[in-house]
């Protein structure tokens, strides 16, 4: 409507279509749904009514799609139905799930609206911003025709005899028209607003979206800890067994050679499959510990405390297994807390402690150090931060300057099985 050509483009004329189209819909709306009450009301003693009254409830369905199909007169972007797909074929699934839909509900609500109250301002906006103005543009006509050329009615309140008067009224007239389609735009879209708000927000798609992100995330979160454990056994069961193997053949034949360059040369090849073998155990360990998948986590988090060279406390009462998901993120947390403490706190002692209550898991590490950690500071905690988010999870890290630090972090989730036995 801000643009310069409003008014010699068409939305004018589709505002008064939607509106003009408003009314006798509305008029038929309650028509229609007075009957199937009343009748369903009347017959109800006798079980008769009762399917009327169910089509009663049902009426916002039809309503609903004309009004679905009347937006596409004033608002370009389409208005999809709401409704689910019954799950089977049939009559009574069909009614089942459409009255257990709050869809259908809001329906029959703006059905009722629309009938009782919403088509007469539709009427009454289309009298008043095209019906009026275009009767007062006709007055010369209605003077040369009806009135013989001697006098004619303006809106039954003014007698006009005289041409030059005539000619003023349709002057004005068109100045009320030009007026008047916008006020027709105002109104137009503000029902169509409404109507959109009732039947077909447009913020339910972006629930959905959203939703349906949510549970793409996790999927993928799950199908990225499936990869991690393939690759773990793969390495475990496959080149770690070979270079045991290699490390083996390489001892025997160490002992078998007689001193000298070869059994020199043999020593530092099993020194470097030693080596190799021990980083590739150590890698094997960072991409998905066994102990996390066998035993769970309170398991797994003692071990990474074992591992520690700072001494650590662990605290934890899980009383059973956690989804997959959730452990490995959460001992990969506890893991880079306790790597951050060796490397840059200068504690002598550190903490972990939680545990699962109430759909929560919340772990905290806690040290002695200097405190002062900076999350941003590229301690390697942002990327803990994005990978807990995705689980809904939050994490949050308190390190002033003397100590202590003290990193929290919390997960939403169920327990899944009951604990595992002692490793």
């Amino acid at each position: 409507m801000s643009r310069p050509g409003y008014l010699c483009s068409a939305w004018p004329w589709r505002s008064a279509a939607y509106l003009g189209t408003g009314a006798p819909a509305g008029a038929v709306a309650l028509v229609g749904i007075a009957i199937l009450a009343v009748l369903g009301g009347a017959l109800a003693v006798v079980l008769v009514g009762l399917p009327l009254l169910v089509l009663t409830a049902l009426a916002g369905l039809p309503v609903a799609w004309a009004e679905r199909r009347r937006l596409g007169l004033v608002d370009l972007d389409p208005a999809p139905a709401r409704h689910r797909v019954p799950a089977a074929g049939g009559l009574r699934v069909w009614l089942t799930t459409r009255l257990r839909e709050q869809a259908t509900w809001r329906e029959l609500g703006y059905a009722l609206l629309f009938a009782v109250l919403l088509w007469p301002v539709d009427a009454l906006a289309v009298t008043v911003a095209l019906l009026v103005p275009l009767s007062m543009v006709a007055t010369p006509v209605m003077m040369a025709t009806v009135g013989g050329g001697e006098e004619a009615k303006v809106l039954k309140q003014w007698t006009v005899t005289t041409w030059p008067s005539a000619s003023g009224f349709a002057v004005l007239g068109a100045v009320l028209v030009a007026l008047g389609a916008y006020v027709l735009g105002t109104a137009a879209g503000a029902r169509a607003e409404l109507t959109r708000l009732l039947i077909a927000p447009r913020d339910a798609d972006l629930g959905v979206r959203v939703v349906e992100l949510a549970r793409s995330r996790v999927r993928l979160v799950d199908a990225f800890e499936t990869e991690r454990r393939r690759i773990e056994r793969d390495l475990h069961d496959g080149a770690q067994q070979r270079l045991v193997a290699l490390t083996m053949t390489l001892g025997l034949a160490r002992l078998d050679a007689p001193d000298g360059p070869l059994a020199e040369q043999l020593a530092r090849a099993h020194e470097e499959a030693g080596k190799a073998l021990a980083e590739l155990r150590e890698l094997i360990h960072g991409i998905h510990p066994k102990v996390l998948a066998d035993y769970g986590l309170e398991a797994a988090v003692n071990d990474a405390a074992d591992r520690s060279p700072v001494p650590v406390h662990v605290d934890l009462d899980l009383p059973g297994r956690l989804s997959q998901s959730v452990e490995a993120a959460a001992y990969f947390v506890v893991c880079e807390a306790l790597a951050n403490v060796a490397k840059h706190s200068g504690a002598d002692r550190a903490r972990v402690s939680g545990g699962w209550a109430g759909g929560r898991l919340a772990l905290r590490v806690r040290d002695d150090g200097r405190g002062g950690a900076d999350a941003r500071g590229g301690s390697g905690l942002t990327g803990l931060g994005d990978r807990v988010s995705v689980l809904d999870g939050r994490l949050s890290l308190s390190s002033p300057p003397g100590g202590p630090t003290e990193l929290k972090v919390e997960f939403p989730c169920e327990l899944t099985g009951p604990a595992a036995p002692c490793a």
